[in-house]
């Protein structure tokens, strides 16, 4: 008896997986993958890597975890799937059961009939319609091709100056590739900040991180223009006139959906130019499935639809496209919560679920957040600092959202919240949360259970909380009168201190020099110290003594991403 025939339409992350999966659970289904490119199955979030010589080996970007190179031989030997590369499929005809495939090579077409289809046609950079957008020297890194030219690059050492137009992930980390070539890189982002998943003021940190790296950064400005020489990219006008000299531009603004091959055959397309699917990742076709950077998927938090384009998501979509392709619909896909961290010289950033102001976007009209800042092991372990924001529905204490950056493991605290987040956990059940502790690893009190703690304080008003952002606004730049009240030890505030008429009084003193503490019990007092530990055990003993307006800046001043006097 013969088995389905499945074809399977992108070969980059989705497609392969699901053609793999579908072979797998059905051995007698005959699958055939359609590839655009030269390559199959290739690790794209790691073409920075390539770029910046961490990874120096081309292949074991398209190689499987025992460095077997996964071409059409290794598709068919091991896998048992037929796959054909440099083959673009040109038109669908869901009445016939019927794909037309072309060959860039031989121009030669084919057609092949299929009782299942498995779209993956992932994602296109998003190119600014920007005068000189032609010039040579300017890319986009979507495809190996990319990553290969920039290579080039780094190894032939004749490029001087780059401009990397966008501060997202890949930007980013792109930027840091090039820096590392001995390229003088400059970062150019319209938005006023970096990394648009993180808060500002975590954003603001790994910004002043790059830029101690020697990467100059251009917010609230755009490319208004490229131009050239002989052909070649000479330097880059920004929309406020500024002109940066270069003869490198990596374009790094975000991707798009490839749907239109679905929207050509009247399948559904959503709101965000994605194809539409159900928790089967079946389109509106039932014989059509979809997976990977052109779908649209369900946000678990808001129940509402959002494009993810994530390589992780994209293999766990695949191979639920694939199984239900092959048996009939017996898994699920339900959705995701964006989940994304990257590595940006010696910092990483990491975000899950939602930020504050997505939350509010979303319709969460009573939210609480706590920023934690402090290290990740003992001090004896030679730690890392960590810096994090958690957002929570007032409401419910629903864990609604985290963010987490530093030199410490951001991994593993990113990863505790997207597991809490998704398990739809209350407050309640994580301030005693039963983690794996070693000094090699974290504090007897890991940070993000600590991150809750200072959240449950908020929540029961033992604690008042304010930004390091209201307090430079309202200080530094409205020049408002606050007592400021730095508790750290006279060496600490000696060596590193704010310079914004802060008064330093250890902690330790604070009992005996409440006389240089306002008289009037009802005046504003905001305490902090190198992490606002100390900060909140001084607001406990101020209220004690009878204060009544005592705030914590939270995340003391290992969390102020402004000028400091010191």
């Amino acid at each position: 008896m013969k088995g389905k025939k499945i074809i399977v339409i992108g070969g980059s992350a989705a497609g392969p997986k699901a053609a793999s999966k579908a072979k797998r659970v059905d051995r007698k289904a005959d699958v055939k993958l359609f590839q655009r490119e030269p390559e199959l199955s290739m690790a794209t979030c790691g073409y920075p890597y390539y770029i910046g010589g961490v990874c120096d080996d081309r292949n074991m970007l398209i190689a499987t975890p025992a460095g077997v190179k996964r071409d059409i031989n290794f598709f068919i030997n091991a896998k048992g799937v037929e796959a054909y590369v440099e083959t673009e499929v040109v038109s669908i005809d869901r009445k016939k059961h019927k794909i037309v495939c072309k060959n860039f090579n031989n121009a030669a077409e084919a057609a092949y009939e299929y009782d299942k289809l498995i779209i993956c046609t992932g994602s296109a950079s998003k190119i600014p319609p920007v005068p000189g957008i032609d010039l040579k020297g300017i890319t986009p890194l979507t495809k190996l091709k990319d990553a290969d030219y920039l290579r080039k690059i780094r190894d032939e050492k004749k490029i001087k100056k780059a401009v990397v137009v966008g501060g997202g992930l890949i930007g980013l980390e792109t930027c840091e590739a090039l820096k590392l070539a001995g390229i003088e890189v400059t970062v150019v982002e319209m938005l006023p900040q970096i990394l648009p998943f993180l808060e500002f003021d975590l954003a603001k940190l790994v910004e002043n991180h790059i830029r101690s790296k020697g990467v100059d950064i251009i917010i609230n400005d755009g490319v208004a223009e490229f131009f050239g020489e002989n052909g070649g990219l000479k330097y880059v006008k920004l929309k406020s006139g500024k002109e940066l000299s270069c003869e490198l531009a990596v374009l790094s603004i975000g991707v798009s959906p490839n749907s239109k091959l679905a929207a050509d055959v009247g399948l559904d397309i959503g709101e965000f130019n994605g194809i539409s699917v159900n928790e089967y990742m079946q389109t509106s076709d039932p014989d059509v499935y979809a997976a990977g950077d052109c779908v649209e998927i369900n946000n678990l938090i808001t129940n509402k639809k959002m494009y993810a384009p994530f390589g992780d998501l994209a293999n766990l979509e695949g191979r639920v496209a694939g199984e239900n392709a092959a048996l009939g619909n017996c898994v699920t896909f339900n959705g995701a919560i964006r989940t994304g961290i990257c590595k940006i010289f010696d910092f990483s950033a990491g975000c899950t679920g939602l930020s504050e102001t997505a939350a509010k976007n979303a319709g969460f009209t009573d939210i609480i957040t706590a920023v934690n800042a402090g290290p990740d092991k003992p001090l004896f372990m030679k730690p890392n600092p960590l810096i994090s924001k958690i957002i929570a529905d007032k409401n419910t204490n629903a864990i609604l959202g985290y963010q987490c950056i530093g030199q410490g493991d951001v991994s593993r605290q990113i990863s505790t919240a997207s597991v809490i987040i998704t398990g739809k956990m209350k407050l309640d059940d994580i301030i005693n949360l039963d983690l794996p502790y070693a000094p090699p690893f974290s504090l007897a009190i890991d940070h993000f259970i600590a991150s809750a703690h200072i959240l449950q304080n908020k929540l029961k008003g033992r604690m008042i909380g304010i930004s390091v952002r209201e307090v430079y606004e309202r200080v530094a730049v409205n020049k408002e009168k606050v007592f400021l009240l730095d508790m750290r030890g006279e060496n600490e505030y000696e060596i590193m201190r704010l310079g914004i008429g802060e008064v330093s009084i250890p902690l330790g003193a604070l009992t005996k020099r409440f006389s240089e503490l306002p008289s009037d019990k009802n005046a504003e007092i905001i305490c902090f110290c190198k992490v606002s530990m100390r900060g909140y055990e001084a607001a406990v003993i101020l209220n004690d003594k009878g204060w009544k307006n005592v705030k914590v800046m939270e995340g003391g001043v290992m969390a102020w991403p402004y000028s400091r006097e010191k």
